[in-house]
């Protein structure tokens, strides 16, 4: 069976450039860079200004229509850098579905990091999470943004397929603690979701966080997963990023939360942090993997 990241088609930097070009004279003469690809898009860079995002599945099409109305009102209603549309690619005979050129994000993503460096971000990081959980949701849906459709948080609903993959990655020798890891699989409990609707990322990991020179966060990228759900969806990156005297730090800016709150972005922050494991063993992405196992290490405290 085909993993979940599976594309339906793969974008090359020449298919990419000619694209560009085509819908976007302005851009004539593209200078184009791979930048990776995630579960939905292939990313590129372009003439060291923009970043474009190119569907690699059906799924994504209608994530890209959100991001291209939501973005544009959200970069205006918080302070940390995010991606905002700039050209919006059209379907075609050569490519069948839209794509999206942004303003470009400076900064690095996070690789290996040291605890006292993973400390820098607890303010901006808790100050972002704060302002974009207070974004008013009749502007999200607005912009079409939906409900969570995925039931991200459901541990009923996950449990399984969160066993399935711990035997994966044990069997594939990418864990070096597989008895918590399991432990925690085994004692885990369905919680009861409150009701508490925000407009979410939906995707908060060390991947999707822009760092500046100095090392602290300073953007936030890839609104692919966005959505109204629970809080805990994106207050998950406090466990996968933070080490444990971060945290309190983090909740004291960011606002108190139950602890029904708190184990559910753990319980998040594990499920997520094992599929970015088994993606990067899948690509061969030896950083991605390292950066993997320290989350998980860190959700796991």
């Amino acid at each position: 069976m085909a993993e979940i990241w599976a594309p339906e088609r793969i974008m090359t930097n020449e298919e990419a450039a000619f694209l560009i070009s085509k819908q976007f004279p302005e851009l004539s003469h593209v200078e184009i860079t791979k930048l990776g690809e995630g579960f939905d898009n292939t990313v590129f860079m372009v003439n060291k200004q923009y970043v474009f995002r190119f569907p690699r599945r059906t799924i994504a099409v209608k994530l890209l229509e959100t991001e291209s109305k939501l973005l544009p009102m959200l970069a205006e209603a918080v302070d940390t850098p995010i991606p905002v549309p700039i050209f919006i690619g059209k379907p075609g005979k050569d490519f069948p579905w839209m794509f999206i050129g942004y303003s470009l994000v400076n900064g690095i993503t996070p690789a290996a990091l040291s605890p006292e460096k993973r400390m820098q971000s607890i303010e901006p990081l808790a100050t972002f999470l704060k302002n974009l959980h207070a974004f008013p949701l009749e502007n999200a849906k607005a912009a079409g943004v939906p409900y969570d459709e995925l039931g991200r948080l459901s541990i009923a609903g996950r449990k399984n397929r969160l066993q399935e993959n711990i035997k994966k990655a044990v069997d594939g020798g990418l864990t070096n603690d597989h008895a918590r890891l399991i432990e925690y699989a085994e004692s885990l409990k369905d919680i009861e979701i409150a009701p508490i609707y925000k407009l979410v990322h939906g995707d908060m990991h060390f991947r999707n966080l822009i760092l500046d020179s100095k090392g602290e966060m300073s953007g936030v990228i890839d609104w692919g997963d966005t959505h109204i759900g629970h809080p805990a969806v994106d207050l998950s990156i406090v466990y996968s990023f933070f080490p444990v005297e971060g945290r309190r730090q983090f909740f004291n800016i960011y606002g108190s939360v139950d602890f029904e709150t708190q184990e559910l972005a753990r319980f998040k922050a594990i499920y997520t942090s094992l599929l970015l494991l088994l993606y990067g063993a899948d690509l061969n992405d030896t950083e991605l993997v390292k950066g993997a196992q320290e989350a998980l290490n860190l959700a796991l405290l």
